[in-house]
Order: structure tokens, then sequence, then C-alpha cells
């Protein structure tokens, strides 16, 4: 089974698993925002983001 997730490299970098809809979404971004070649639009579930907040710093 799969399932989205959220972690920290050792390098302090995060990494997310979700769903990539970047050709569903790549022609509907804000303005200003593009993705780039090596990029992928990845979508999570708002309640896992919700989960994750205390374990994310502020800084």
């Amino acid at each position: 089974m799969t399932c989205p997730d959220v972690w920290r490299l050792s390098n302090g970098d995060v990494a997310v698993i979700g769903r990539n809809l970047t050709d569903v979404l790549a022609t509907r971004l804000p303005d200003g925002v593009s993705v780039g070649a090596d990029e992928r639009v990845v979508v999570i579930p708002r309640s896992m983001l919700v989960a994750a907040k205390p374990d994310i710093p502020d800084a």
C-alpha cells in the first residue's frame, strides 16, 4: 500500500510523497509560478500537512 508522506532529509531538506498532478495543474498555476524541467507539482492531503505541522520548525 502506498500513501502520502513527508520527512526531513539528512541535509535538512524536506521530501514529499504525493500525487503527481503536474500535467493537470501546470496550466493553472498562480501568476508568477512556474514548474522547472526537473520539478513536479505534487499534491498532498491537507490533513497530512496539518498533522505534520507540529513537527515543522518555524525557522
